[in-house]
């Protein structure tokens, strides 16, 4: 990448702020850096010079969450136009984000993932559909799997009723019509229009909404904190539109199938904490009720093929873990890192 000598501030105004957390997914972190860097942007250093000749100036932060894979090491030599923030323990995927936004200076900020790639203009695309929208405050591109396959990223709200199937051994039960209106099934994966939220992995956010409404809740460590974000968002009467033609890849999970119970743990609770504040008190308490018998039956279940000798190191490793989630939903306790 070209290096262009420094200028003053005024006269590198930063359009993009991208946010990335990340932990212990070196390569895939290297990746994602290497496609902003490879796009038509300019990358904004710390120290203020240019590297690249894009017309969009980016500034990027890297929160680094106690990686043990050498990470910030990396940042330090291969990206030095890499805003590092490198935390001595694992502050979480929404603490993280944080910590990026409030060092963030640009006129949008990207939520994206460190398992991401950045195809083609996506990021001017999405600044530029902004910038023709004002009222829009947050926007999300077409989210693509490994396979070029399209990954749904975009959201209505869910119901009270989606709440007992999306997500649990229920799913497969749940009525079709209800699943497509929650995945926004009747919309086209390459289209632009208004959906109710879309996934963290790449969320773009005007700067004004979040200096209106503030940053990610830290009671959810990870999931749902995106869902909640948007949902105060619209409630300040913005707008939120999935734009399908800014393209990303994204491998999925990679930081979080480290943990696989902790996985469990975070994502039920999360739930709970986002009905508990937007559908009350005594519909939380039902759901919990639900979902402490639906992995109470699961860990039963798993239990009796483990007895039976089917394919038991795998029956005994979901019984462990489904022990824990049990115990998290009872107690309300977090589970330790």
């Amino acid at each position: 990448m070209n290096v262009v000598p420094s200028v003053p501030r005024s006269q590198s105004a930063i359009d993009l702020s991208v946010l990335i957390v990340s932990w212990n997914v070196r390569d895939l972190l290297t990746a994602c850096l290497e496609s902003i860097a490879a796009r038509p942007v300019t990358c904004v250093a710390p120290d203020g010079s240019l590297h690249g000749t894009g017309d969009l100036h980016v500034e990027t932060i890297v929160v680094d969450s106690a990686s043990a894979d050498g990470t910030p090491a990396l940042v330090r030599e291969r990206f030095p136009w890499v805003s590092l923030i490198a935390c001595a323990e694992n502050v979480g995927f929404t603490r993280g984000n944080n910590l990026a936004l409030e060092r963030a200076r640009g006129r949008y900020l990207l939520l994206l993932n460190p398992d991401t790639v950045v195809h083609d203009d996506a990021l001017p695309a999405l600044v530029r559909h902004l910038d023709a929208h004002p009222d829009v405050g947050m926007a999300g591109p077409r989210v693509l799997n490994a396979d070029g396959s399209t990954q749904s990223t975009r959201r209505r709200f869910p119901t009270p009723l989606t709440a007992f199937f999306e997500s649990t051994w229920l799913q497969g039960y749940a009525p079709r019509r209800l699943l497509d209106r929650y995945y926004v099934a009747d919309q086209p994966d390459d289209g632009i229009y208004d959906v109710d939220w879309v996934q963290g992995c790449a969320l773009m956010a005007r700067r004004a909404v979040y200096e209106q409404i503030g940053g990610l809740d830290e009671g959810y460590v990870m999931f749902s904190e995106e869902l909640d974000w948007c949902r105060r968002a619209r409630l300040a009467g913005w707008r939120v539109h999935y734009v399908g033609t800014a393209c990303i890849t994204h491998y999925g999970g990679q930081s979080t199938a480290q943990a696989e119970t902790r996985k469990h743990i975070y994502f039920q609770q999360s739930k709970l904490r986002y009905f508990r504040k937007f559908h009350g008190r005594a519909f939380a308490f039902a759901l919990r009720l639900f979902l402490l018998v639906s992995y109470a039956w699961q860990l039963a279940l798993e239990a009796t093929k483990g007895l039976l000798g089917h394919k038991r190191p795998l029956r005994w490793a979901r019984v462990r873990a489904y022990r824990a989630v049990l115990g998290a939903l009872a107690c309300g306790h977090q589970p330790k890192e």
